[in-house]
């Protein structure tokens, strides 16, 4: 009995040190460089926001924001990377719906966990995915897309930034709701896919419409449809997919911020403040939304619960597909 009340008194003194000890790093934090990891190529819309917010930080806290760009495997490198760092809120994560919704499922073996590996910040922004297809394929809406696609199966070839990536599965559900037959391009990023969309090495391509927009209002692809339930602001010209004969249609591209698991909730808050104040900031909202992207800064609590329900979207349509992917 002596020896168990000695352990309780030991582990209450722990306890209450560790407690101390939070606040303390919290109140200090930052003194070192801060990292956020991108994990696809620049250019797109998690960079956009890594920049937006490392810009922001910068200025207000007085040491360098470093956006490091680690793409490959639908986001499983960079996001291992952050998953294995130390929770001390210098390395954070450009976390997308692909990394922490789609890819436990449709990965046969994962070297995280993108749930438990991870500690939820804030819900930062998202934008519609847009079809484009190129030019010489000569087609100009959906209706079209799919009397092709119908009258050649397999004929077709989709791109994306990645297996795993809303852009991917986008291309998924529209097969599984039209009733065609494509083959998937799986590319590290949209500086890859892009050019040989325009070139007419694949014929079509999912991407974020944050990123697209520029070759849309260009000429050089043309655009057949947004993925969501309603048309973009930033392309109110563009039609959904869904009002094209596919209701119900919807795959929204979404990002947050996450931090390694374990992440102390002093530093939790404070990293929740920064990213709001910045997302808030009417000069940042008014750039983003010219990127057709929507900034909506939220709770870790909010964050948790839309993880939860697109994992259970997303899961069933990787496990109707029988989708699998080697790590």
């Amino acid at each position: 009995m002596h020896y168990l009340i000695k352990a309780l008194k030991s582990l209450c003194v722990l306890l209450c040190v560790s407690s101390l000890i939070a606040p303390a790093q919290a109140a200090t934090w930052p003194k070192n460089p801060i990292r956020i990891i991108v994990t696809f190529t620049p250019g797109g819309a998690p960079d956009i926001l890594a920049r937006v917010l490392a810009q922001s930080w910068q200025k207000s806290l007085g040491v360098p924001v470093l956006v490091e760009n680690k793409p490959g495997y639908g986001g499983n490198i960079g996001a291992e990377l952050v998953a294995k760092s130390e929770a001390d809120g210098y390395t954070l994560l450009i976390g997308t719906v692909g990394i922490h919704a789609i890819n436990g499922a449709l990965y046969e073996k994962m070297a995280f966990d993108p749930i438990k590996d991870f500690t939820p910040i804030s819900f930062l922004a998202s934008t519609p995915n847009v079809l484009i297809v190129n030019k010489q394929l000569g087609i100009s809406n959906l209706h079209q897309l799919i009397e092709y696609a119908k009258a050649n199966p397999n004929q077709l070839t989709y791109g994306s930034s990645g297996a795993g990536t809303s852009l991917h599965m986008s291309g998924e559900l529209l097969q599984e709701m039209a009733g065609i037959q494509m083959r998937h391009i799986p590319y590290k990023g949209r500086a890859q896919s892009l050019p040989d969309l325009v070139s007419g090495r694949i014929s079509l391509l999912f991407d974020n419409l944050s990123s697209s927009l520029p070759l849309i209002q260009s000429g050089d692809v043309v655009a057949l449809g947004v993925t969501t339930l309603k048309r973009s602001p930033a392309a109110p010209d563009i039609p959904t997919l869904a009002e094209q004969g596919l209701p119900g249609f919807e795959a929204t591209s979404w990002f947050c911020l996450m931090a390694p698991a374990n992440l102390p909730p002093a530093l939790v808050r404070r990293l929740n403040t920064l990213t709001r104040n910045t997302l808030n900031q009417p000069e940042v909202r008014q750039k983003l939304h010219a990127s057709a992207l929507e900034p909506a800064p939220a709770s870790p609590q909010e964050l948790s619960k839309l993880i939860q329900s697109e994992s259970v979207k997303w899961g069933r349509l990787v496990q109707k597909a029988g989708l699998k992917l080697e790590p």
